[in-house]
């Protein structure tokens, strides 16, 4: 089949972006010769306009640059028909030798709706597999699983209007600041409007923590114990609404008297959290005395063994108070992915049907029928963890992984390398050839190029249930097709091309909102029936709507913003459910072995592995290698300097990470984030630490609370080298790579010493002239390669305590023409002209020593520093680093 050419006449794209959950909408000019200038759009509800540091960027990340461009088996090219016949063939084959249950897809939040609408109806409907999961199950499956237990469906019963309305805001297991910044900066914006508090529950105090009013660092995993005080603490204040829990909800003495056990007062929950009592009162009594509460969780709550009960404890206390479903009040959970609610629409988890529906037999029956699908499965497959451990087991034979790169972001991903080898067939749809996961292998290893954000063209749902389009405004490179089309194309050769027989992805949303509307009498939340006969003009100006959508009543045509605000719920009663939550437990205990706690999780201008962040050099400029977090006292406890190196020991592995000490770390606990790989550092794969203990209930598997052992690393050298082209760093090099303005850059350390380094770099560019400084007595040694006036190569090399400074090195390589003054300075490693420094706001590529310069001529506040050099104004996730200079600078101007 034949993708659908998009219209690309327009010189403006209303489009979506394609990072976390907020789904903020994008304006994209395409330039016609593949690149495209990106501006936020203003009447879009979810941002106003405004884009993150990532959003932002994503004009420089649409190159082609690594990309897959065509088929590819057993790492040979290959033709489309031939690719899709060995996929059809293998699948075939192993269904009828093992059974369809032996074939496994692993989805990811980054699949457009309609993508993933397919690719569940092809493997529960028509394949009859059931085990399809999704790499959403890292992200946000435990509030997924503890809206269910509470409302009787998966429904997040708010708006990001909430926030705007709001006049306390609880952050649980959300740095907001940086990884959901555009409602941050609206929290923010409350907090100045009509004084709305801000409080975080959180083991670190990040970035949010540094701008809340309350900071709550609490021990790793004890969240249900502090909402179980709350809880009890409410009723004991007499702060409970009656009337609701007695008219519209169920259980709620069972769920406090387990909240009693929990944590009986005050003084209990201080013991159980490890929080001050005065800090557990000052929240009680913040939280009894005001009314618009909205509590946002996200991951730090989700990826947790107790995952699910720290959901439901915290949406007792908002049942509990009658706090849900009315402006500025209810429990919001904040999702990672751009796609992830939509995911769980179409049934992407392994314990969901399509259209919000499961296995109970009605339910089953109705999908069967409404698909025409014989062969659908009757009950719930494997959740990712388990997934991933029968095919060690040799129970999955036959894996397709689309648009997603588990050997970098799952738990115990290296067992999951090695297990890859022994399926009968490996298929990627990816958009990127050499990510970790595509370049694995299996007896038979089949890659599928698929289109990439800006030439995809469906729908996506954010963490308010707003459904967006994704619009394309690029062709599709090379041979590369859209996932639907792939899997059509696939259903076709296995005999079901009647079922999908799309031309276009609007065929595939009415499908899918006539599913939802199906038989739908009011008791299921997820109704998409007033969409069911869109036409391909509508689809295509489709604004932002937030589900429902029935055919009929008062949100037919325009949605509804808030649900619950009646009291009915979709359990068969109509009544919420409180849930008696378990005593909070760390999923593994600590040992003397492995005396600290490893937190993994995200940092501020990176996005899950890289494959798209990591080719912009704004992106890469802020945080550019792998680090580990550690509190001052253990980094004198292991003898870890700031800046230096420490090499963080599990079970599962190890990685060698550059040490940052922080008083924001709780002692005992470590951080480290997710996102590097083999593609972008030698030893950087923190994730794949994580023993990913699943939560009983949602499968969510354990990334913030693994035991871990922790000792410093010593290299007899550090550098940079910056290159036109990427060179692969020499054996035994530890090294981290980023992408710099004029080609890539590559931090390093090494036993090596400046002698050898010099003797190895000369061999590294024959036949170029080169510029060189040498003091092996210091061990220092610098070097520009040249080819005629051309700088091609920029390496410097000093003693391994000595973090490298290359923000001047970059400025030079970056430059069209190089100077006398340019060339010596890259020799002295001393600036001609002043340096901007190290970039601090990405939004606007300001450096530190910018900032410090503004704010020593005079900007006293974070206002004031964004009028003198635009630091801080786009999105405000670099005020809070912005705000902590302001006191040592105006220090230092004193002095």
């Amino acid at each position: 089949m034949s993708l659908p050419t998009p219209d690309l006449s327009a010189p403006v794209v209303k489009t979506t972006c394609p990072y976390c959950g907020v789904g903020c909408g994008v304006l994209a000019t395409p330039d016609g010769r593949g690149g495209v200038a990106i501006a936020g759009d203003p009447d879009h509800p979810a941002n106003f306009g405004r884009l993150c540091s990532k959003g932002s960027a994503l004009g420089e990340t649409v190159d082609l640059k690594d990309r897959l461009l065509s088929p590819t088996v057993d790492g040979q090219a290959a033709t489309w028909e031939g690719a899709l016949g060995a996929v059809a063939g293998g699948l075939r084959k192993i269904a009828e030798q093992h059974g369809p249950d032996a074939i496994a897809f692993y989805l990811s939040g980054q699949l457009l709706t309609e993508d993933y609408y397919v690719a569940n109806k092809l493997a529960k409907g028509f394949l009859g597999t059931p085990h399809v999961d999704t790499n959403s199950r890292l992200c946000m499956s435990s509030a997924v699983a503890a809206h269910r237990r509470a409302f009787g469906s998966d429904t997040v019963p708010g708006c990001y209007e909430d926030l705007d309305e709001a006049d306390l805001i609880v952050l649980v297991g959300s740095n907001a600041a940086w990884c959901h910044p555009i409602l941050f900066r609206r929290m923010l914006d409350a907090r100045q409007r009509r004084g709305t508090k801000i409080v975080t529950v959180d083991p670190r105090r990040t970035q949010t923590g540094e701008e809340a009013d309350l900071h709550l660092g609490l021990e790793p995993g004890s969240d249900t114990a502090l909402f179980s005080g709350l809880m009890t603490y409410l009723a004991g204040q007499g702060k409970l609404d009656g009337r609701f829990i007695e008219e519209h909800t169920a259980g709620f003495e069972g769920a406090l008297e387990r909240a009693r056990q929990i944590a009986p007062d005050v003084a209990a929950t201080a013991r159980a959290t490890g929080l001050a009592e005065a800090e557990v009162q000052a929240f009680f009594d913040l939280f009894a005395r005001t009314e618009r509460v909205v509590t946002g969780f996200s991951q730090g709550a989700n990826q947790s063994a107790q995952g699910t009960d720290k959901g439901n404890a915290i949406i007792n206390c908002h049942l509990a108070t009658g706090r849900i479903g009315r402006p500025g009040m209810g429990p919001l959970s904040l999702t990672g992915q751009p796609n992830a609610m939509g995911g769980r629409e179409v049934g992407g988890l392994a314990n969901m049907l399509a259209a919000h529906m499961h296995f109970a037999p009605e339910e089953v029956d109705r999908v069967r029928r409404f698909w025409r699908a014989p062969n659908i499965i009757t009950g719930e497959g494997m959740k990712a963890v388990a997934l991933f451990e029968a095919i060690e087991r040799g129970k999955i034979k036959a894996l397709w992984v689309m648009g997603t790169n588990p050997l970098v972001s799952m738990p115990r991903a290296d067992r999951i390398r090695e297990a890859l080898r022994s399926l009968d067939l490996y298929v990627v749809s990816e958009a990127v050839a050499n990510s970790d996961s595509a370049r694995a292998t299996a007896k038979k290893t089949v890659l599928l190029p698929a289109l990439a954000w800006g030439e995809k063209d469906g729908t996506v749902t954010n963490s308010e249930r707003r459904i967006s389009r994704q619009r394309a405004f690029l062709e599709a490179p090379g041979q590369a097709r859209a996932d639907w089309v792939i899997m059509s194309d696939v259903a076709r050769r296995l005999g079901h091309g009647e079922a999908f027989a799309y031309t276009s992805a609007v065929e595939i949303f009415r499908e899918h909102a006539a599913l939802s509307g199906f038989e739908n009498d009011g008791t299921r939340d997820f109704d998409l029936g007033g969409l069911s006969e869109i036409g391909a003009s509508a689809y295509d100006r489709h604004l932002p709507l937030q589900w429902p959508v029935p055919k009929r009543g008062p949100e037919a045509k325009r949605g509804r913003a808030r649900l619950f605000a009646d009291g009915r719920f979709y359990t068969f009663d109509r009544r919420a459910r409180f849930v008696a939550v378990q005593p909070p437990a760390l999923a593994q205990p600590v040992t003397a072995e492995r005396p600290l706690v490893l937190n993994t999780g995200r940092i501020r201008d990176h996005w899950h592995t890289m494959t798209r962040t990591g080719k912009s050099q704004r992106l890469s400029a802020h945080r550019a290698v792998p680090f580990v977090e550690i509190h001052p006292d253990d980094a004198a406890r292991y003898r870890l300097t700031d800046g230096g190196f420490a090499r963080v020991t599990t079970e599962l592995g190890e990685a060698i990470l550059e040490v940052t000490v922080t008083d924001g770390i709780r002692p005992g606990s470590i951080f480290a984030p997710m996102h590097w790989s083999d593609m972008t550092a030698s030893h950087g794969r923190a994730a794949a630490l994580a023993r990913g203990i699943p939560d009983p209930v949602s499968g969510q598997p354990e990334l913030k609370a693994t035991p871990a052992a922790i000792e410093a690393v010593a290299y007899r050298s550090r550098g940079y080298l910056l290159t036109r082209e990427v060179h692969a760093a020499p054996a035994g090099w530890w090294w981290a790579r980023a992408t710099v303005e004029g080609g890539s850059g590559l931090l390093f350390a090494t036993g090596e010493g400046s002698r050898e380094m010099a003797l190895a770099v000369r061999g590294m560019f024959p036949g170029h002239e080169l510029a060189e400084y040498v003091d092996h007595a210091r061990g220092l040694y610098r070097c520009a390669v040249y080819a005629g006036d051309r700088l091609v190569a920029a390496l410097a090399v000093a003693p391994g305590e000595r973090r490298p400074e290359w923000e001047l090195a970059k400025g030079v390589f970056a430059a069209p023409a190089i100077e006398a003054m340019d060339r010596r300075s890259l020799l002295s490693g001393r600036a001609a002209t002043a340096s901007a420094g190290p970039v601090i706001c990405a939004c606007h590529g300001v450096g530190l020593d910018t900032i410090n310069a503004a704010i020593g001529a005079g900007a006293g506040s974070v206002e004031a520093v964004g009028a003198a050099c635009k630091a801080g104004t786009n999105c405000g996730s670099c005020i809070p680093e912005i705000r902590k200079l302001l006191p040592q600078a105006l220090a230092r101007s004193a002095a």
